[in-house]
Order: C-alpha cells, then sequence, then structure tokens
C-alpha cells in the first residue's frame, strides 16, 4: 500500500491551491458499503487515503452503515441511507453534491444483486430489480456524481468476471455487467483528455454474503476460485492507482478470456451450460 498511498498523496496535493483558496472538501463516494467489497473498499480507502476530508458510504441498511462508521473512528464518514433504485434517493444525492460541493477523489460503484437459474424460471420483478441496482443506479450515481470529479480523480466500478461472456444459469446477470463493462470503456476514452480514470473491477466469485442474499447455490467449480475480497480490493485500488482500466484477481477469469479467444462461443457456451445449469 505505500506506493498506492503515495501516488494518491501526491495526486490530493497537486490540487491543494484550488482547495485551500476555494475550501473544497475532498470526499470519497461508496456505494454498496454495508457489505462485501463495498464495505472493504471503505475500509481500505479510509486506511490509504489520508488526505481525504469525508467518506460518503451510501447503502439501504442504516445499522450496517452504523457498524461500518464505528469501524471507522477516526475518519470523518458521512452516512447516507439510500435505496439507489428509487428516484426520490438518486435525487436526494444530487441536491446533497449541489449543497455540498465536495471534490469527488473516489467514486466506487459496488452496489449490486444477483439471482441464479434459468431465466424461465426467474420472476421478471427480481431480474428488474437486478438490473436497476446493477446498472440503472450505477450509471444514474456515476453521472450525478461526474460534474464533482476533478483532474486525477478515479471511478472504481465493481463489475464482475461475468462481463465478458453469456452465462447460462445467469444470464441477467451477466447481460447486465456486460453492460456495465461497456460503459466504463467509453466513459474511460470521454474523460481520457480530463485524466479522469475509470477501472472496472472483474473479479471471478468473490467470498462474500452476495450469494447469500441472493439464494445462490455456489457451484463447485467457483469455489475453486473464490477470492478474498480484502485482495481484490487491494488490486483494484493499486489498478486504479496505475491507471488500469480493467483490475482482474486471480486466474479464473484469464482462463476463461483465453477459452473465448480459443473455442467457439457456441461451444463454450455449451459447456458452460452442461457445468452451471
Amino acid at each position: 500500500m505505500t506506493k498506492k498511498t503515495k501516488h494518491t498523496s501526491g495526486c490530493i496535493c497537486a490540487c491543494k491551491k484550488e482547495k485551500s483558496i476555494k475550501n473544497i472538501p475532498y470526499v470519497a463516494v461508496i456505494t454498496g458499503a454495508s457489505s462485501g467489497i463495498g464495505r472493504e473498499f471503505a475500509r481500505q480507502i479510509a486506511a490509504a487515503y489520508p488526505s481525504l476530508d469525508e467518506i460518503w458510504i451510501l447503502a439501504r441498511r442504516l445499522p450496517a452503515l452504523r457498524e461500518l462508521e464505528a469501524e471507522l473512528s477516526g475518519k470523518k464518514v458521512r452516512i447516507l441511507s439510500l435505496d439507489l433504485t428509487e428516484a426520490s434517493a438518486l435525487e436526494a444525492l444530487e441536491e446533497l453534491l449541489k449543497k455540498e460541493r465536495p471534490c469527488i477523489r473516489i467514486l466506487v460503484n459496488s452496489a449490486g444483486c444477483g439471482k441464479s437459474g434459468p431465466v424461465e424460471s426467474q420472476n421478471w420483478r427480481d431480474a428488474a430489480r437486478m438490473l436497476d441496482v446493477n446498472c440503472r443506479a450505477l450509471t444514474a450515481v456515476t453521472m450525478i456524481c461526474l460534474p464533482y470529479l476533478r483532474r486525477g480523480s478515479r471511478i472504481i466500478q465493481a463489475v464482475s468476471g461475468s462481463a465478458f461472456l453469456p452465462q447460462p444459469g445467469f444470464a441477467v446477470y451477466a447481460a447486465g455487467k456486460s453492460y456495465v463493462l461497456s460503459f466504463d470503456q467509453a466513459l474511460a476514452a470521454e474523460l481520457r483528455d480530463k485524466k479522469i480514470t475509470v477501472t472496472s473491477v472483474c473479479p471471478g466469485p468473490v467470498d462474500t454474503e452476495f450469494f447469500a442474499a441472493g439464494g445462490i447455490t455456489l457451484n463447485p467449480w467457483k469455489k475453486i476460485f473464490l477470492a478474498k475480497p480484502e485482495k481484490v480490493v487491494k488490486k483494484a485500488l493499486f489498478d486504479a492507482e496505475a491507471k488500469k482500466e480493467l483490475s482482474i484477481y486471480g486466474c479464473s477469469i484469464p482462463i476463461v478470456r483465453l477459452a473465448e479467444k480459443l473455442l467457439p462461443r457456441k461451444l463454450l457456451l455449451g459447456i458452460m451450460r452442461r457445468i452451471f445449469l
């Protein structure tokens, strides 16, 4: 983390003149902060970025956010208990930013949910909510926060290794993540001249409550590659520092990407169908 912290401090120092003149607070905004990868991002950002004035943590579950605030003692934390699938919540975030006018140094979009199983067996409401959380809310939060990012700011999006290939048994989730990856790559190109980076975090399965919350039984194949959230987040922050557009932890996703290049997609999807359905 040493190199990371040093680099970040330098980046923040580059804007000290702007901050001292306008008294602009430097903040990190983290969605999905009540659990899993989002919670781990809050922990590691609080430890590695001492120059931040405040960390804004967003999620639906207020008790979990309060627990995280207590855990991050010594750091100024702002709790925003919001359901980002609701327009009123997005409008509340937009109004707060207009009022506070912070400089967002780090935006982490890690709110997400998933349901597995064949499409015909799923409830359409669950599928629609999945897309609301994973795609619509992420897009809205990113666009709402964009005016408050400055040169050197970073956007970190929790995507998934599922973004690289259609996945039978996880069709809606994988399709949504494919959208996010495409959105991120286009946004990165648009922001390049402004020196604002976008990093898509695309791990394989991560050992969080994501699977239990979605009622997902973890396939034995995925258990082999189950990663610790601490390691995924540590690499993501390092890759964001290095201005990489992709952050891929572990070997499972590189294997999948290699297989996609070597095998016809129809054959690969047939193999995945037999494994995951």
